[in-house]
């Protein structure tokens, strides 16, 4: 009798952790999409003269502006709360995007970052202020940059390019969620500590999914 216990759940485990694996990607709850197809950055420049691409990537793209100093409180609160937590993800990264002229800023405040963590998954692009207002504008959010080129939000990008956040709940009293506070503690803890959860989440179930599918051809 053990003899074929053992040997239905050598058989049926198998299919069963498929079947889970299968439906929780389908049923999970991901993280919306709330425009698609943002737009490229191939056109910027970055601070390492590394290629940088949103392609293949799950990315948090902010606007630090040419008064990057201001935004350091910004930065230690993102790498702090977001990346510290996230950045051995393989294929999670930051992108802050700078006027020409802030490459010094930018490279002072990575080296000041750096004495708190691993921060190979930061990395500066720079291009014209009209460049930038450009790409912002493909976000379709309903904030604006300052006239520094530079807003204390900062937007989750998926993949594919999209972006994503929270749609409105009403009977939850949520509002819709395009872009997360970088100056608010509080914001980064309650929805976007959350919500990088998710989408990491979410792609990790899809390569489950994806090696499970593999080893049954």
């Amino acid at each position: 009798m053990k003899k074929f216990l053992v040997l239905g759940v050598l058989f049926i485990l198998p299919i069963v952790m498929y079947l889970f694996f299968a439906s929780a990607v389908d049923n999970f709850s991901k993280l919306p999409v709330l425009e698609e197809s943002i737009g490229s950055v191939n056109h910027f420049e970055s601070l390492t003269g590394e290629q940088v691409t949103l392609k293949d990537k799950i990315t948090i793209v902010g606007f630090f502006g040419e008064g990057i100093y201001n935004k350091k409180g910004n930065a230690f609160n993102l790498n702090q709360k977001i990346y510290k937590k996230n950045y051995e993800f393989r294929d999670f990264q930051f992108v802050m995007i700078l006027p020409y002229g802030s490459e010094n800023a930018a490279k002072e405040l990575l080296d000041e970052l750096d004495d708190i963590e691993d921060v190979s998954g930061w990395k500066f692009l720079f291009g014209t202020p009209e460049s930038i207002q450009s790409f912002f504008k493909g976000l379709k959010t309903p904030y604006t940059l300052d006239q520094r080129n530079a807003t204390n939000y900062v937007f989750i990008i998926d993949k594919d390019g999209n972006l994503r956040g929270r749609e409105e709940n009403l009977k939850k009293k949520e509002q819709k969620v395009y872009g997360y506070d970088t100056s608010s503690v509080a914001d980064l803890n309650n929805v976007m500590v959350d919500d990088v959860k998710v989408i990491l989440a979410e792609y990790r179930l899809a390569l489950k999914k994806y090696k499970a599918d593999r080893k049954e051809k």
